[in-house]
C-alpha cells in the first residue's frame, strides 16, 4: 500500500515518543525522565481517520517491542475544539497526555499556558531534524527554544465538482465574485447541493478571503501586535465570506457551526459542488462520492489571475509540559 506523505509522518510521532516522560511516571513530581508505564497519545480525528488509525497502530505494535514496560494509548480528538481539551488538560495532571498533536498556530498560547515540554536538547538529537522544513521549524521555536516536532505541512485550494461544472455549462471561477455568484447558481440550479461548502467555525477556509481584500488578523512589530480585524479591507473580505451563509448557497442554520472537517466531508459525500479542502484532504475526497468526479484549482483573488494567500496547514507532536502525578507503574 502507497501512503501519503502525512501517513508517513504520523508514524514519526510515535517513533519520537520516546523522548516524552509516561503519564504514569512516578508519584512524586521530580525532572527525572522515566522509560516505564502508560504513554498518552493524543491526535487528531481526520475525516475519514481509518488510513491514519492504521498506520499509527502498526508503529505503535513496533514501539511496544521497543520498549517492553510502556503500554501506549491513543486517542483521537476532534480538531474543532482540541484548543479546549488540550488546555484543560493542562491544568489536571492527571488526565493530561504525554504526547500531543496541534496547529501550528496553537504553539504560543500553550507555551505561555506552560502545558508544553522543551524539547530542543532532543530536537537537536534528533538525526531527521535537519530534514523538517524550515518554516514548520520555525513555527515549533519560542524564544530560541523548540517545543514540538513538525509533523506535516499542507496547503488548501478550491475543490470542485467538474460533473455538476460540465451539467451546467460553467466555467472555474476566476475571482472571488465569481466564486460568490458561481455557488449561488449551482444551488438555485441544484437545491440539494451547496454550491460551496463553508462553516462559520472554519477559520482556515475565511482568512483567504480577508486576505484577498487586503486585510490583516493583526498588525505590529517587535513582538506587539493589535487587532486589525475591523478594518475596511478586513471587512470586505469577511462580507464576501459570510455572504455564502444563506439560503441561496450554505443555509446558516447548517453551517453556522460546521468547520473545516465538516465542510470536507459535505463535498466528499455529494452534498456539496465546492469546498476549500487542504491536500490533507485528498484521501477523504477519494474515499467518497465525488471520487472520479472532481477536480481542484488554487483559490481565486479578487483580480482575475490571482491566487488568495491561503493558510498553509501545519500540524506538530509535542511532549506535555511539567512531570505528571499518577500511580506508580509497579501499581
Amino acid at each position: 500500500m502507497k501512503l501519503s506523505a502525512r501517513l508517513v509522518a504520523a508514524a514519526a510521532v510515535l517513533a519520537t515518543a520516546a523522548a516524552c516522560a509516561p503519564q504514569t511516571s512516578g508519584t512524586s513530581s521530580s525532572d527525572k525522565d522515566e522509560t516505564s508505564g502508560t504513554l498518552r497519545v493524543w491526535l487528531f480525528q481526520e475525516v475519514g481517520n481509518k488510513p491514519k488509525e492504521q498506520v499509527v497502530d502498526s508503529v505503535l505494535a513496533e514501539f511496544e517491542k521497543a520498549h517492553e514496560d510502556t503500554e501506549v494509548t491513543v486517542e483521537y480528538i476532534p480538531v474543532e475544539t482540541r484548543a479546549q481539551r488540550i488546555k484543560a488538560a493542562f491544568n489536571d495532571p492527571k488526565s493530561a497526555p504525554d504526547l500531543i498533536e496541534y496547529g501550528n498556530t496553537d504553539t504560543a498560547g500553550y507555551v505561555k499556558d506552560g502545558g508544553l515540554a522543551d524539547v530542543t536538547e532532543e530536537f537537536a538529537a534528533w538525526d531527521e531534524a535537519k530534514d523538517t522544513d524550515p518554516t514548520a521549524r520555525q513555527s515549533v521555536t519560542v524564544d530560541g527554544k523548540v517545543y514540538g516536532a513538525p509533523y506535516f505541512v499542507g496547503v488548501r485550494a478550491l475543490y470542485y465538482r467538474t460533473d455538476v461544472f460540465d451539467e451546467l455549462g460553467l466555467d472555474v471561477p476566476r475571482t472571488q465574485a465569481e466564486l460568490i455568484s458561481t455557488a449561488k447558481e449551482i444551488h438555485a440550479a441544484k437545491p440539494e447541493l451547496y454550491g460551496i461548502a463553508v462553516g462559520g467555525a472554519y477559520t482556515y477556509g475565511a482568512m483567504p478571503f480577508l486576505w484577498a481584500h487586503g486585510g490583516e488578523l493583526a498588525t505590529g512589530k517587535e513582538g506587539s501586535y493589535a487587532s486589525a480585524i475591523d478594518s475596511a479591507d478586513s471587512r470586505k473580505g469577511i462580507e464576501a465570506y459570510t455572504s455564502l451563509f444563506g439560503d441561496d448557497n450554505c443555509p446558516a442554520a447548517k453551517c453556522a457551526g460546521m468547520g473545516g472537517n465538516d465542510t470536507v466531508t459535505a463535498f466528499a459525500s455529494g452534498k456539496a459542488a465546492m469546498a476549500i479542502g487542504g491536500d490533507f484532504s485528498h484521501a477523504a475526497v477519494e474515499a467518497g462520492k465525488a471520487k472520479g468526479k472532481y477536480a481542484v484549482v488554487p483559490l481565486p483573488g479578487v483580480e482575475a489571475g490571482s491566487i488568495a494567500p491561503l493558510s498553509r496547514a501545519a500540524t506538530t507532536s509535542a511532549c506535555s509540559g511539567p512531570p505528571r502525578t499518577g500511580p506508580s507503574p509497579s501499581t
